[in-house]
């Protein structure tokens, strides 16, 4: 099947839409199915680092269409299903509702995918269009707390066959034969210490105060801080430097082929997220995301410090994740403190979390939302 892919996210990018989108078209060719990908953009996509820099397994066209911003990507939403048609596309699959929708006027079996409730004037519309086009359709949700807030929103319910709940998934193959704590610390020149290990953006609403507050207090901890923007980093490691604070690495943005050995080397994986999150491009996550981080700290089998958000709770339960308080630095600290105390329940908990993470996966991701697209 010829599998027409449309999203706005910038490619190449390290934001984590981008990456998703890259992840989810991967595991679609790694289905068997033939994946083209169109997005905004001007100039060749030869230069696409889809192994190193998204850590993919296959290879697929990326194909950029120009778009002008104060047309709001409707320009690019024609194009883009005029090149699919023009491509012979059997299904669209898409996070850019205005396509959806156009897709399924066209006639073609369209896979939506949501991660937020719409936005703007013209989002609620768009969406209430795609809601009652006729048409061979499916909406996937990465939790199932956004499928109730679109569903209590624009009083809809959708039928089990018209919409799925598909969290975001991890590779599961980059992560076999890690090698334990002290090893990975060993292969990438860090001292050999309990090791707290954060990955992912600086964004608002990432925690970084309490990842900077964790590190004041628990000096005998060294904390790894992989990702971030440049300015960001830079940022952060002034402060760190002005206030004395010293045993905090920061790494800058790793390719996601190498997160998994960063990840390793971490006796524990935080994930400190605030009560209001924001994303790439803004917004507030906090009650309905899916965070791609999660789903690898689980398949790299260390404990989970996790703020305790309830749509978190739809993959963590208290057997692979401790849970604590969002923005108590005090809370945290008690809790590693605990933990470094208690070999045999670590132990648990990362076994746990090991064994969890194998129910999500990109491939089998892909495989259940074609189910019946096939």
């Amino acid at each position: 099947m010829k599998i027409a892919c449309i999203a706005t996210s910038q490619v190449p990018s390290n934001t984590a839409n981008s990456i998703q989108v890259m992840k989810a078209c991967d595991a679609l060719q790694q289905a068997g199915e033939e994946v083209c990908l169109w997005v905004p953009g001007e100039g060749s996509t030869d230069a696409v680092d889809q192994t190193n820099l998204y850590g993919l397994k296959t290879r697929f066209e990326v194909h950029q269409l120009t778009s002008y911003k104060t047309l709001r990507r409707y320009d690019f939403a024609w194009r883009a299903l005029r090149a699919a048609r023009t491509w012979n596309a059997n299904l669209i699959y898409t996070w850019f509702l205005p396509d959806a929708v156009l897709g399924l006027w066209a006639g073609l079996p369209v896979i939506l995918e949501l991660h937020d409730l719409p936005t703007g004037k013209a989002g609620p519309w768009w969406f209430r269009q795609f809601a009652k086009a006729a048409g061979k359709k499916r909406l996937l949700v990465i939790t199932a707390a956004l499928q109730k807030g679109l569903e209590d929103d624009y009083n809809i319910r959708f039928t089990p066959h018209q919409v799925q709940v598909a969290p975001n998934g991890v590779d599961w193959q980059d992560y076999q034969d890690l090698p334990d704590a002290e090893q990975a610390r060993q292969q990438l020149g860090l001292v050999q210490q309990p090791t707290a290990v954060y990955t992912g953006h600086f964004y608002a609403g990432r925690g970084m105060d309490l990842l900077f507050g964790l590190a004041k207090h628990l000096p005998q901890v060294q904390f790894l801080w992989v990702g971030g923007r440049k300015q960001d980093v830079d940022g952060w490691q002034a402060r760190l430097q002005e206030e004395g604070v010293a045993n905090v690495i920061l790494t800058g943005f790793v390719d996601k082929r190498d997160l998994p050995l960063y990840q390793a080397t971490a006796d524990f994986l935080l994930m400190p997220y605030e009560r209001a999150v924001a994303g790439s491009s803004g917004g507030n996550s906090a009650a309905i995301c899916s965070p791609m981080k999660m789903f690898d700290y689980l398949a790299a089998g260390r404990v989970i410090l996790t703020s305790d958000l309830p749509v978190l709770r739809e993959v963590l339960n208290e057997d692979n994740a401790v849970f604590c308080p969002a923005e108590d630095v005090d809370a945290w600290q008690a809790a590693l403190e605990s933990l470094l105390a208690d070999e045999n329940r670590c132990h648990k908990l990362a076994q746990q979390a090991r064994l969890d993470g194998q129910d999500f996966s990109w491939l089998e991701r892909a495989r259940h939302a074609l189910d019946g697209f096939v």
